[in-house]
């Protein structure tokens, strides 16, 4: 039973069995959590969790289903007003994040999602697309944001619902811009803080196969979900145009990337069923908070 005055957390922790030692790290570091009362769980996507120390319960995928799908499965499994989804190779820096974020929504009550600063404390090279914003020059610098890292991310749990869940379709890449657009069109806003910090090792995205098909994919998949025309075609377009320009010396990722963005327009966005697309209300409100969503 939760604590009498202590806020109520349901954690996600999504892995694939890869990372045991950074699985460990992360587990460790939520465990330390203090004030909070903790309901957690470790998705195994594709692997049957071990090892896996107590109170925190495993819950086995045997296919996997991709990151977005997988957190999703991991939210039915959790209780508490609030959700934490953690990445297996994050960790808590702080033994009181998760009592200073929730802490946030109660101060900010128009607040629906909220993302640290994601740092590397062994470097100082961190890469500037770990900043979630156009305007990148200062990583501490707090504002509202229109996509956001998943590596770990808080919101309550009624904001959630209300945005429908992960994109459990996309596998990988931009599950970040349609969770975020949809708090967005829940009348809240979504939150960078600066002065929250995460662990994350300094990783290369392009590391994965299918990075530059995925991405272009979807992009369109977002569009189409989500804009009404026209702006799902000024979307898609324009960044096929940035996308191209800034891979023009790499003609293999040039062409991976437009043949996703191909592919993006011929399958079905819906992995489920549809969902309502994004008002023209939220789109005033992105646009007049610094992002219409054309870029």
């Amino acid at each position: 039973m939760p604590s009498a005055g202590k806020p109520t957390i349901g954690v996600v922790v999504l892995t694939m069995g890869t990372r045991p030692v950074e699985l460990r790290r992360a587990l460790d570091s939520l465990l330390a959590q203090q004030h909070v009362e903790i309901d957690a769980v470790v998705v195994g996507n594709g692997w049957d969790p071990v090892d896996i120390p107590d109170p925190i319960r495993t819950h086995y995928l045997p296919e996997n289903l991709g990151i977005p799908a997988g957190r999703n499965a991991g939210v039915s499994e959790v209780s508490g007003e609030f959700l934490c989804f953690l990445d297996d190779d994050s960790w808590f820096l702080d033994d009181d994040f998760l009592m200073t974020a929730v802490e946030r929504f109660d101060q900010y009550p128009r607040m629906g999602l909220l993302q640290p600063r994601i740092t590397d404390p062994e470097r100082e090279d961190e890469p500037t697309r770990w900043i979630p914003r156009l305007n990148k020059r200062s990583a501490e610098e707090p504002s509202k944001v229109f996509h956001v890292g998943e590596t770990c991310l808080v919101m309550p749990r009624k904001i959630f619902e209300q945005t429908g869940g992960w994109a459990g379709g996309f596998w990988y890449a931009h599950e970040g811009i349609e969770l975020a657009w949809r708090v967005w069109d829940t009348g809240h806003y979504v939150w960078y803080a600066g002065d929250l910090r995460i662990g994350h090792p300094v990783v290369d995205p392009r590391r994965h196969d299918e990075f530059y098909r995925l991405n272009a994919r979807n992009r369109v998949w977002l569009a189409r979900r989500n804009l009404p025309i026209p702006l799902r075609w000024i979307y898609t377009i324009d960044w096929a145009l940035v996308e191209c320009l800034r891979l023009r010396k790499n003609k293999a990722a040039v062409r991976q990337y437009l043949a996703g963005w191909k592919a993006g327009w011929k399958g079905s966005p819906w992995y489920q069923a549809p969902r309502k697309r994004i008002s023209w209300a939220t789109i005033l409100r992105m646009t007049k908070a610094g992002r219409p969503p054309v870029l």
